[in-house]
């Protein structure tokens, strides 16, 4: 392939609404002639600030109309309309729309019920606050940040406006994917994470559902409701990642790190090669057991780290060997129409054994993965070593609020994202807009 914007994957489909229809003007003696002509969010949100649209700023821009989504009200923009169902979670439910102003299709979430619990609330903020300050190619950008609600006091509703992407990586993990195409996809979920990473995100919650890609190959991370600032001190809850993804030292209550990431990292590899779920537990019991099934019983140093409880349990299962990653991940579960192709499966398994490690004192960084041959094809300093968010405070998730606190915290928020976009400030010009808030001391 000469280029990895050239692939396209044969049962997604390209967006014709990111095609505009275009006259180019002729030359001397020959006529002009129409076209579509492709444009990116980037091109579109730039247009749009280059005609002074923004905010309040266009007729009709602040009014809202409501619409039936299945069993949610969106009451929305009256720039964004054709909303259509794509999807919904615990904390959301998920619409593509039109966005009339910028002239691109979207992504309109709705946070489900965001004030009903301490929990839903912090997530909110959370989520909200890192997608402010994030700004990397594979991290899911955000377009617009909205309520209907005209006061703190009425405050209910939120929504996210975001790119919308073609399909999530659920539809395309279990597809015919060969080295090239699986290597990039893997490489461009490296940069993201690596990019959180670097401001110690750590995202805790990545999985297929939570990947999203395009017809050209591109990927992006999105969903941001379970990612925290890293902190040594803290002993993370276990229900963070959805079981099959789920670190050993997630399950067994360890203390983890940025690398806790790079375990879901390889179960999702795994799954692209054996097209179907690595380790498939029932509960977190049985999650466990099918890892040690598969990989064998870890080694007493990592047991002498654990809890005397939880070590206690783990010492009286039964002793594994583990299963060899070659008959695991056999050559014929890899794409193997020529020579290269079998050097590759070769760099693959490596990658695999590399990643699924249940010790994570012996399990590779994403620096390391991204340096590794089977992914270092696709080095690009620019993606792999961006510049990281800039959150100041890395103590954020030592406080806790009470609801009305989180609510008023999220408000401000809006309204600072309403502010910048006024004044014609973007994104990437404001850079630090979670910073604002690092003052307060409050969690992300």
């Amino acid at each position: 392939l000469a280029s990895k914007r050239e692939w396209v994957f044969t049962d997604t489909y390209c967006p014709v609404s990111l095609l505009r229809w275009v006259d180019v003007p002729g030359s001397p003696g020959s006529p002009g002639e129409s076209c579509f002509h492709w444009i990116t969010v980037d091109t579109a949100v730039t247009e749009a600030r280059d005609r002074g649209v923004s905010r309040g700023m266009s007729d009709g821009e602040g009014q809202f109309y409501s619409v039936q989504v299945g069993d949610s009200t969106f009451t929305v923009l009256n720039r964004y309309q054709q909303l259509r169902a794509i999807g919904s979670g615990a904390q959301g439910i998920v619409c593509s729309a039109l966005d009339t102003v910028l002239g691109i299709p979207v992504a309109v979430k709705k946070l489900c019920r965001p004030f009903q619990n301490q929990t839903h609330a912090k997530r909110a903020y959370r989520e909200l606050v890192l997608l402010k300050c994030v700004n990397h190619k594979n991290i899911i950008r955000l377009i617009n940040v909205f309520t209907p609600q005209k006061s703190l006091e009425e405050f209910q509703d939120l929504y996210l406006v975001m790119e919308l992407m073609d399909a999530s990586l659920c539809q395309v993990i279990h597809m015919d994917l060969d080295h090239e195409r699986m290597s990039y996809l893997l490489y461009q979920i490296l940069c993201g994470i690596r990019h959180l990473h670097s401001a110690g995100i750590i995202h805790r919650d990545l999985k297929p559902s939570n990947i999203v890609v395009k017809s050209d190959c591109t990927l992006k991370i999105l969903d941001f409701g379970l990612a925290r600032t890293a902190c040594t001190n803290f002993m993370m809850t276990p229900y963070v990642v959805t079981r099959y993804y789920r670190a050993p030292e997630v399950i067994l209550g360890m203390k983890y790190k940025e690398n806790v990431d790079i375990w879901s990292v390889g179960c999702i590899m795994g799954e692209m090669v054996k097209c179907s779920v690595i380790f498939q537990g029932t509960d977190h019991i049985d999650q466990w057991n099918k890892v040690i099934e598969v990989l064998g019983t870890p080694s007493m140093e990592f047991m002498n780290r654990l809890m005397e409880t939880v070590r206690n349990y783990v010492m009286n299962k039964p002793q594994y060997p583990g299963v060899n990653f070659a008959e695991l991940f056999p050559d014929w579960a890899f794409p193997s129409d020529s020579e290269h192709d079998r050097l590759k499966t070769g760099q693959a398994r490596d990658l695999l054994s590399k990643m699924l490690v249940i010790d994570p004192e012996r399990r590779i960084s994403v620096e390391e993965a991204l340096n590794h041959p089977y992914i270092h094809v696709w080095y690009d300093p620019g993606e792999a070593d961006a510049p990281p968010p800039q959150i100041c405070d890395k103590q954020l998730e030592e406080r806790e609020h009470s609801i009305q606190q989180w609510k008023e915290l999220i408000y401000e928020e809006v309204i600072d994202w309403e502010e910048r976009n006024k004044n014609g400030v973007t994104k990437e010009e404001s850079g630090k807009s979670a910073g604002t808030r690092s003052s307060l001391n409050v969690p992300v």
